[in-house]
């Protein structure tokens, strides 16, 4: 009797073992079929993009300045957008209008760094899915002439971004200007192992990402932002993650988890799934996206089979999954949105943003998979693209 319950319950622990790995298998097989899919819906788009980018020379920093930057040619200028002339007194400092972007603004090198970034996302991408290495040769030629070479190379640091006339020469609010630079770190790690990528280049790429996490992580521009309440402290989180990956900073990487789970959650998700202070602005329904798909990007980078971000759960059950299924029927159909709706831009959203792909392939939601292969895989307006860092998602796979 002893001796067949014994054997009994052994059998028993068998049939447990045996299903829980053949739901891994099922999992496992899942986001391998999805991945493909994925990769498959996007394959004609980059290697279009990278044969466009083929034929790009580089455009740094260097190849424009503003008159109205205090910093010197190699130095990062934008301005804030939101901030316009006082209508009432020409020499008076500019006075916010919420929301408005002012089109007089320098954008210039704004759009040189989102050039740049779809240069090198596109060539590695290419590169991920066909190993030639002509895309990695091109790229090069770009991350030399951002981070390298002394005539071209841009300044590791954001002392003068998202500068207002009459108010500030620069803000740590600017920082979030470098979310376009994710992909350009996580290009630089797929092709990595290509032998066509030289070690001095490795060295001089890593060097500056090295640099300027220094900066982020010690001015007092890069501390303010790391405190923001809303997306800009979730953006902070998501590049320092993406920019120590690539340098191997575990430090780093650590202080990042924690946040997230301490930090980001708590403070900045409702209990609902939603974003209370994004809901809060002029533009509710963007920022919503905006902040999703930045802490869906941090889970992404962070997660580990010791740190799984994806499925951590504050005590009261915030999670980034509850996140995504808050926001997932408005992007499944914007019509049903019950809050404000944006001042500038509401038509031009949603896009085929990570945080339903991603979401999507980690919780295995087919309905999220489905909507976002219906929506734009290729915005065009510049607005939406300046709040889309994560454009060639084969990447980050």
């Amino acid at each position: 009797m002893i001796v067949r319950n014994r054997y009994s319950s052994l059998c028993k622990g068998v049939v447990i073992v045996a299903a829980f790995l053949w739901v891994a298998v099922l999992d496992v097989c899942g986001q391998s079929n999805l991945q493909q899919e994925a990769t498959d819906i996007l394959r004609p788009q980059l290697l279009q993009e990278a044969d466009w980018a083929l034929g790009q020379a580089p455009v740094t920093v260097t190849a424009e300045r503003s008159p109205r930057s205090a910093g010197g040619i190699h130095d990062f200028y934008s301005e804030g957008d939101y901030w316009w002339p006082d209508s009432t007194d020409a020499r008076a400092p500019y006075v916010q209008r919420d929301g408005m972007t002012n089109p007089d603004n320098f954008t210039a090198h704004r759009r040189a760094m989102i050039r740049f970034s779809t240069i090198v996302g596109a060539l590695a991408s290419a590169y991920k899915v066909t190993g030639d290495v002509r895309y990695v040769q091109q790229a090069l030629v770009h991350l030399r002439a951002w981070f390298i070479d002394p005539a071209t190379r841009m300044a590791p640091h954001l002392l003068y971004a998202q500068a207002i006339q009459g108010r500030a020469t620069g803000r740590g609010i600017g920082i979030i200007d470098t979310i376009h630079l994710m992909e350009v770190a996580q290009g630089v790690m797929v092709m990595m192992g290509a032998k066509s990528f030289d070690a001095d280049t490795r060295r001089g790429v890593t060097a500056w990402f090295k640099e300027y996490l220094v900066w982020l992580t010690t001015h007092a521009y890069g501390k303010e932002e790391m405190n923001a309440k809303n997306n800009h402290g979730t953006c902070w989180v998501m590049q320092v993650a993406a920019f120590a990956r690539l340098t191997g900073d575990e430090r780093l990487l650590s202080f990042c988890r924690e946040r997230f789970k301490t930090v980001l959650l708590p403070e900045q998700m409702a209990v609902d799934g939603s974003f209370p202070l994004e809901l809060k602005r002029t533009k509710p329904y963007g920022y919503s996206i905006f902040n999703l798909d930045a802490m869906v990007m941090v889970c992404q980078i962070l997660s580990t089979k010791r740190e799984d971000l994806w499925h951590y759960q504050t005590a009261d059950g915030r999670s980034i999954g509850k996140g995504i299924a808050f926001l997932y029927p408005y992007l499944h159909d914007k019509q049903a949105w019950p809050y404000a709706k944006d001042v500038m831009y509401f038509d031009q959203w949603p896009v085929a943003g990570p945080a339903l792909l991603f979401g999507a392939w980690v919780f295995g939601e087919g309905s999220w998979f489905d909507t976002w292969k219906k929506l734009g895989h290729a915005p065009k307006e510049d607005e939406v693209v300046r709040n889309l860092p994560v454009r060639h998602p084969s990447l980050w796979f």
